[in-house]
């Protein structure tokens, strides 16, 4: 079976080809500030995305007949169950209206949707971001009115989580797991028996990573959203975008970062730390939702390739359970290994 991954980022896509299992091509689109300059949203994008895409298939003597199926890249939206679905006219509708927020992932779907009517080739999207199969209990904020929800790195968490269970010989299903995604944001979620039954929001729960707050002192928050002059979409830059280890070193590259520690920098030995003990004090939350019967701990994400982050994180919780460490991101392979469970008998689901 053929499958087309589509995975659109705010300056790339990243196409591949799968047999089966088997990746057999891939290609990063790169978009350039002058080339995306002439867009004002993300959606008026789809055109220009698309035709780089077939241009690029064409390119590598890659023919739409000889594909089976189309999976795209689920961006924000509603609350979702786990597992691969069905691209519908509902799911076009809330991604190009940008319902639940605006995102380059958002295109993924679409550019899919936009080959399926073009080709008549069935297409899908799988372990969408704003996936939320937590527990009740744990959607109580302590203000009501307020229910805790959120997006975190469902597509690798699931990924990587599944490949744990096969390490320790134990079907996902039947796994108690913590797994740690860091990357430009860190998300810590518990797995049990084939759910993630609680999770950080990687934009605003949490620790603090390459340039996320994650989670700040509400009596500081209040004075710096009435005193300090920011508008709303200033303010949503500077927590969201401009944070955590950027807002203090100046950088968002971790191996700069990393190397200014080992020339013994004390302000970004501090801060990295804090990052690794803020990181750890998650897990250790994780652990107890799971009532500490916790089979493995895995740490993936591009920044799990760092020794040192690892070593930082694991002298915290070497005591807890097994760690294992999965770095990098396993998004592609994800997407077609969704859709190949469909075709090996899984039911797709409907949004």
């Amino acid at each position: 079976m053929r499958i087309l991954a589509i995975n659109p980022g705010a300056t790339s896509t990243k196409v591949a080809v799968f047999d089966d299992e088997t990746e057999v091509w891939r290609v990063s689109l790169a978009h350039t500030g002058a080339d995306l300059a002439p867009f004002h949203a993300v959606m008026e994008q789809l055109d220009y995305r698309l035709a780089l895409i077939e241009k690029a298939l064409a390119d590598a003597s890659i023919e739409m007949g000889s594909i089976d199926a189309i999976c795209g890249r689920g961006g924000l939206m509603k609350p979702l169950v786990s597992g691969t679905y069905r691209i519908s006219e509902s799911t076009i509708e809330d991604l190009t209206n940008c319902t639940y927020g605006e995102h380059a992932a958002n295109l993924g779907c679409c550019l899919a949707w936009a080959l399926e009517k073009k080709y008549g080739i069935p297409s899908y999207f799988v372990d969408a971001p704003s996936t939320d199969e937590r527990l009740d209990i744990a959607r109580i904020s302590g203000f009501k009115g307020m229910e805790r929800s959120g997006i975190f790195h469902v597509l690798n968490q699931k990924s990587m989580a599944r490949a744990a269970a096969e390490e320790l010989s134990k079907p996902y299903e039947e796994c108690s797991l913590i797994v740690v995604h860091m990357g430009g944001g860190t998300s810590v979620a518990a797995h049990k028996n084939g759910r993630v039954i609680d999770f950080y929001d990687c934009q605003s729960e949490g620790t603090f990573s390459i340039d996320r707050c994650g989670s700040l002192p509400v009596k500081g928050v209040i004075p710096l959203c009435f005193h300090t002059g920011m508008s709303e979409s200033e303010l949503r830059k500077a927590v969201l975008r401009d944070g955590g280890l950027y807002s203090y070193l100046g950088t968002r590259d971790f191996l700069e970062v990393e190397a200014r520690v080992k020339a013994g920098d004390e302000e970004a030995t501090l801060i990295a730390r804090a990052m690794a003990y803020q990181t750890a004090k998650d897990i250790g939350s994780m652990a107890a939702v799971l009532c500490y019967d916790v089979d493995a701990i895995v740490l993936t994400g591009g920044l799990a390739y760092s020794e040192w982050l690892c070593g930082e994180i694991c002298r915290y919780i070497d005591k807890i359970a097994p760690i294992l460490l999965l770095p990098g991101e396993n998004e592609m392979q994800s997407m077609a290994n969704g859709v190949l469970r469909v075709y090996r008998g899984t039911p797709a689901l409907i949004y």
